[in-house]
């Protein structure tokens, strides 16, 4: 057993144990990942929704897939806000501590794949600090830092949608936080290829 395991805080919830056994082995797997959040501040925002696929043996696993809604109450009615997509969606909604649940389950040890990845984890993070556990562990690729590498570019960014345009990967013109992590998934096998991963 690693060294580490021994030290786990008894108090943490056992689904959180069990994340962190599966650490002892080094996973094959990735998931590409997309969230929607209130913001870009992981320390006011809050997560609204996550949307992921699985990538292993470089093809996109279809039944491999996690989308949730999580309804935040109190955030609609602090702000006056109604978000169609979260309010009307006819998809379920959970609790934010049930979705967090949820997906650290899904991901286990994967490798997480996303735009702006460390932003998108930290964001993660604040939800578990709110349950009273750690912070992820998992290794994590950056798809635009991943483009930037394979063009030698280091004085310009690109955004998500840019990034999918310059790929010709077709997006509607709404897209839910899982569709985006489909295409994520694209540009990710794209890039993996050509950095030879």
């Amino acid at each position: 057993m690693l060294e580490w395991l021994k030290n786990i805080n008894k108090d943490y919830p056992d689904f959180w144990k069990r994340y962190l056994l599966k650490f002892e082995k080094k996973s094959n797997r990735y998931v590409a990942l997309k969230l929607e959040s209130s913001g870009e501040n992981s320390e006011k925002d809050i997560v609204l929704s996550i949307g992921a696929i699985g990538v292993e043996n470089n093809s996109i696993v279809v039944n491999d897939a996690f989308d949730v809604v999580i309804m935040q109450y109190k955030y609609i009615h602090d702000n006056g806000l109604v978000n169609e997509y979260i309010v009307h969606k006819s998809k379920n909604k959970t609790s934010e501590q049930i979705a967090i649940q949820q997906f650290i389950d899904y991901i286990g040890n994967a490798v997480l794949v996303g735009y702006h990845i460390n932003a998108t984890i930290e964001m993660i993070n604040q939800s578990l600090d709110k349950i009273n556990c750690g912070r992820i562990k998992n290794e994590a690729f950056d798809v635009e830092v991943m483009y930037k590498k394979i063009h030698e570019i280091t004085d310009k960014s690109f955004s998500l949608d840019k990034l999918f345009k310059i790929n010709k990967i077709q997006q509607n013109e709404f897209e839910s936080p899982f569709e985006d992590a489909f295409s994520i998934a694209l540009l990710f096998l794209k890039f993996k290829a050509k950095l030879k991963l």
